[in-house]
């Protein structure tokens, strides 16, 4: 063999650090403690609302550990700054762009591809480098040009003054007719505002179901005299109970068959607002004819100015069949007239900005903060951010009390489009200006490398030319290649990366697109002339790898693996984060790999998520857990041990350990995750037969669901 040849096969043989091991520990503790605030702490992925968005914490040593060779350790190297120049690391479902921005960090370059047009969007948006004083001069414009007259629409009258004052939020509630011609509001409770803490800071507001007035009281009151017509009454007995209301001849009738039999959205009804005094105090206050006048002149000029307002309509799906349940048809009706009307007026002057950078970054702050400001939002309470988002839960929930925020917002307002500058758009590019990292243990790093807040200075400013084109990409040094369109067709050289790391989109439940709509709908007038993927209908594809189906699941998942197969180096490795409670969603992994011609090498346990994250709270066994699942382009099998099941066992109860020694609490279904990922890999390693993966997969999963001492066992 000539030397050269030999030079070749060693290299190719080498492994990478990531095969050898992973600090578990430390990175989980790392990644706790950033997933309380993600947006606080990497606002570069939070400049717009994505889902299931993963911590940049875990991708950095990710990253690291497929760039690193096998003799250096991830987490002595996590603080280091590195300079991986030349390596290309791809992500075929690039979500909100954490691994985009934490290959930069590193040095290296990365291509993100995403099906759905509104990623592609806001992740072009996170990391193109507009300067800061550039934005500032251009808010400041916007905010000379339309502030005032958004804000018109945004007051009412103090009581004690008689002057006009600016309105925080407008509290309202969704109405019913029963058969017998009865109105009443969907009220659970009649406490309507309380603190986040109420054990702490028990005073509340409630609402009077016979006049309307608002009492002070605690949030636990189980009777109260209104102050206004000593009507006496328990504040926690709403109407509602479940999804029937009861009239007051004490039938009950379900919500939605009255709601469906309409052919209409709900009707609502103002009952309260909280308003903002020069002095800062904050009041809650009965509307008044002031305030009725107020919109019914908001609704008049919605109809006399030409504004870009969205049009498209509710597709039927998993996750939009609920609203289209509440004859929610149209992406316009989650709005009122006058939030469609100030929302109009912003984006149209946004759309004036001449300069396309600065425009599309607007666009982008704009399509935020459509978030907050919508009828599916609600009040989260005193004391914290006061807007519940209409995404908190992952679905398309229709809110019985929505909030309605103001669209400009004030000092002390929250989800506004002037919070939200400085809160999102701001820290993101100060971010791209000093990316910085959480600090673990300072002790290990020299004092050069911190910030004096916590956090260590670990990378270069990031000045990224991004790129639409493989040519113009391989001529820059320092490029993102971002694009739209299917990860099973990549418009790449074949072994042209180094490494691919993902977050593949989940099984099931959580379709993407059909969330993602309620922002393609005001985009797509914006953005069509721009970008040819914005003139499509809706945001779906039918190359869309989500899927309720298995099959098609598997089959989608396999096309977009096994192109990662062609564009990836001999020796490269492909890793990606996963989890599911049941077998067939791990079995559906399973097959991809195998049928793409990959093999696992290796899975580590992570810290995901929170567990008390809105759409896990309910959650009797929720999963905070992620599965790094490691895999190289398929080999010689291995040989599978003599009692794989034992096998399994071992490594579960080892990872388990590690993480109980960070302060982890691992639920059953945490235990799950661990265990199908040791099975997965010990199986791939044998190349295991589809059908013998499967029987492995339930056999682990048989035996976690038939004790529920195991975790403890296992602990």
């Amino acid at each position: 063999m000539s030397v050269v040849a030999q030079t070749k096969t060693q290299t190719a043989t080498r492994r990478k650090a990531l095969e050898c091991g992973f600090p578990v520990r430390e990175i989980s503790s790392l990644a706790e403690h950033e997933s309380w605030r993600k947006e606080v702490h990497r606002p570069l992925y939070h400049i717009h609302k994505w889902w299931a968005q993963r911590l940049g914490s875990v991708f950095r040593a990710l990253i690291l550990g497929v760039l690193a060779d096998e003799d250096v350790d991830i987490w002595e190297s996590f603080y280091q700054q590195q300079d991986f120049t030349g390596k290309i690391i791809l992500d075929p479902f690039m979500g909100s762009g954490t691994t985009l921005g934490e290959c930069a960090k590193l040095g290296a370059k990365p291509i993100g591809v995403d099906i759905n047009p509104v990623s592609s969007f806001i992740v072009r948006q996170s990391l193109t480098n507009v300067p800061s004083k550039q934005l500032e001069t251009e808010y400041c414009a916007i905010e000379s040009d339309v502030k005032e007259v958004i804000g018109s629409y945004y007051q009412t009258l103090d009581p004690n003054t008689g002057q006009t004052i600016p309105t925080l939020y407008y509290f309202w509630v969704k109405q019913v007719t029963l058969p017998d011609g009865e109105v009443l509001p969907l009220f659970s409770s009649f406490v309507f505002s309380k603190n986040a803490y109420p054990k702490r800071k028990p005073a509340a507001q409630i609402i009077c179901p016979r006049c309307w007035g608002i009492n002070s009281g605690r949030f636990d009151a189980v009777n109260l005299t209104c102050g206004t017509c000593s009507h006496q009454f328990n504040p926690q007995a709403g109407f509602v109970k479940g999804q029937y209301i009861t009239g007051t001849d004490g039938k009950r009738h379900k919500i939605k068959d009255l709601v469906a039999a309409t052919g209409q959205p709900p009707a609502h009804r103002l009952y309260a607002i909280m308003a903002l005094r020069p002095n800062g105090t904050k009041i809650y206050q009965t509307p008044t004819e002031y305030d009725f006048a107020l919109l019914a002149k908001a609704g008049s000029a919605l109809h006399q100015e030409k504004l870009p307002l969205p049009d498209m309509p509710l597709r039927a799906g998993h996750n939009t069949n609920q609203a289209k349940g509440y004859n929610y048809n149209s992406w316009r009706d989650f709005f009122n007239d006058r939030q469609l009307l100030c929302l109009g007026l912003l984006l149209r002057r946004v759309l004036a900005i001449p300069d396309k950078a600065l425009r599309e970054q607007f666009i982008c702050l704009f399509s935020s903060t459509l978030e907050f400001n919508n009828l599916f939002c609600t009040f989260k309470g005193e004391g914290t951010g006061a807007v519940r988002p209409l995404f908190s839960h992952h679905i398309l929930k229709p809110e019985r009390t929505p909030l309605e925020n103001s669209v400009w917002g004030t000092e002390k307002s929250s989800g506004t489009f002037s919070t939200l500058f400085r809160s999102r758009l701001l820290k993101a590019k100060q971010y791209l200006a000093a990316p910085t990292e959480i600090l673990a243990k300072r002790s290990l790093f020299g004092d050069e490398q911190f910030n004096g807040n916590g956090k260590a200075v670990c990378s270069a400013p990031l000045n990224l030319k991004v790129t639409e084109t493989w040519e113009e990409f391989t001529t820059q040094d320092k490029a993102a290649l971002i694009l739209n369109g299917d990860g099973g067709n990549l418009p790449l050289p074949d072994e042209s990366v180094d490494a691919v790391i993902t977050d593949p989109p989940y099984f099931d439940f959580v379709h993407y697109s059909e969330l993602s709509d309620f922002f393609f709908a005001w985009l797509k007038p914006a953005l069509q002339n721009e970008y040819s993927y914005f003139a499509a209908l809706d945001s779906s594809h039918p190359a869309e790898v989500q899927d309720t189906d298995a099959g098609n699941f598997t089959d989608k998942l396999t096309a977009v693996f096994r192109e990662c197969f062609r564009v990836l180096k001999e020796n490269g490795i492909l890793a990606f984060s996963f989890h599911h409670s049941r077998p067939e969603g791990w079995l559906a992994i399973y097959q991809a790999i195998k049928h793409a011609g990959f093999h696992i090498v290796a899975a580590y346990p992570i810290h995901g998520e929170m567990k008390v994250a809105s759409p896990k709270s309910a959650t009797k066994e929720p999963i905070s857990l992620d599965a790094i699942l490691v895999c190289k382009k398929a080999s010689q099998p291995a040989t599978a041990p003599p009692d794989i099941i034992r096998e399994v066992a071992r490594d579960t109860a080892k990872f388990a350990s590690e993480l109980r020694a960070c302060g982890a609490i691992l639920s059953q279904a945490d235990v799950l995750v661990i265990k199908m990922s040791q099975a997965m890999t010990l199986g791939s390693l044998a190349h295991y037969s589809i059908t013998a993966m499967q029987n492995l997969l339930e056999q682990c999963a048989a035996v976690i669901k038939g004790s529920r001492s195991f975790v403890e066992k296992t602990l």
